[in-house]
């Protein structure tokens, strides 16, 4: 057994004797009910920190598969997703497209933009959102655009 565990073991049972010492100063219970009690409380924190690391690690498996699926969009997408604070599917959404069509993006977006203009009982919440999702989709396009000039200009072998 190594050090470590021998320290831990020790400081586990100063523990135990020190609340056994307490639950036994606080009332007229034996020292066989204060040492389960004392029992009963290490278990429950011991429980509460598996389930807390289980749930860390989920969370960072989780974390690490959507870092790796922005990684196959492209880091260019990703960087727009991050400087705009909306995913490309987040934008899709706001303006009910489906295909990245300019025509489509811009007649959607001046129907939402003038929908929810504030001068009309709109929100101005809202039309900002919509704004946000229409420079979120017009970054992409000019991305796509980009890489479509990037590979017609290399060479054919």
């Amino acid at each position: 057994m190594c050090i470590y565990r021998v320290c831990e073991y020790a400081k586990i049972t100063e523990y135990l004797r020190r609340v056994t010492c307490m639950v036994c100063e606080l009332g007229d219970i034996g020292v066989k009910q204060a040492k389960y009690l004392a029992q009963i409380i290490v278990m429950g924190v011991q429980v509460v920190g598996r389930a807390f690391a289980r749930a860390l690690r989920q969370e960072f498996a989780a974390s690490r598969a959507a870092a790796d699926a922005r990684g196959r969009a492209g880091h260019q997408s990703a960087a727009a997703s991050n400087l705009s604070g909306l995913s490309l599917q987040e934008a899709q959404q706001i303006l009910n497209v489906s295909k990245l069509s300019p025509e489509e993006i811009q007649k959607n977006y001046e129907h939402l933009f003038k929908v929810n203009d504030k001068s009309v009982g709109g929100s101005f919440y809202l039309q900002s959102k919509v704004v946000r999702a229409w420079e979120r989709l017009q970054e992409e396009l000019r991305i796509q655009a980009q890489e479509n000039r990037e590979k017609e200009q290399m060479p054919k072998t």
